[in-house]
């Protein structure tokens, strides 16, 4: 007697070449693979449905932590691997007033639609989200609870850290992250 076994099914190659094509993808931006290159990208990652959540993270000013009133940069990336768009709504905190999705000027614009299929980079220099006016200081490092909320996906809680800065003089040093000691 002789079983056959189907092991492939269309919509099964179509969503393998899908995920080989975003890793490649992934890979090629962060250099990954690279001898040369130490890169640990910042940020929590999860997923809520469909919606793949990466690199989720506070950014760190360059020269020291966020203060009580300041506004500071949520950076994410999204990929939607629902057949369907979805779209970020928005996104709340404890430790700010309010969390915005703004634009790379920082003015307020609506939700941010995550076509199927395609990486959406919400960070620096591009629509992002923003914690405006955190209400304690949020140093590099520390992590804090941020809800997403999504049009089909749903909610998921987050647990974010701050990125943890990296000061590069040149000057004193050649290893990334060293500061030169401070003359005194």
């Amino acid at each position: 007697m002789r079983l056959a076994l189907r092991t492939s099914k269309p919509w099964r190659r179509a969503v393998t070449l899908m995920v080989v094509g975003c890793l490649a993808a992934v890979w090629g931006v962060t250099g990954c693979g690279s001898e040369d290159n130490d890169y640990n990208p910042p940020g929590a990652n999860a997923r809520v449905g469909p919606v793949l959540i990466r690199y989720a993270h506070i950014a760190e000013p360059p020269d020291g932590p966020w203060e009580t009133g300041d506004d500071a940069p949520f950076y994410v990336w999204l990929f939607n691997q629902g057949q369907r768009t979805d779209r970020l709504l928005g996104a709340e905190t404890t430790v700010a007033r309010s969390v915005d999705i703004v634009n790379a000027e920082g003015a307020e614009r609506g939700p941010v639609a995550l076509p199927s299929g395609k990486l959406v980079e919400l960070e620096r220099g591009s629509t992002h989200l923003l914690l405006r006016d955190v209400r304690r200081q949020i140093r590099g490092g520390d992590y804090v609870w941020i809800t997403l909320r999504f049009e089909r996906a749903g909610e998921i809680a987050l647990q974010v850290h701050s990125q943890i800065p990296t000061y590069v003089d040149d000057e004193a040093t050649d290893a990334p992250g060293l500061t030169s000691p401070s003359p005194e």
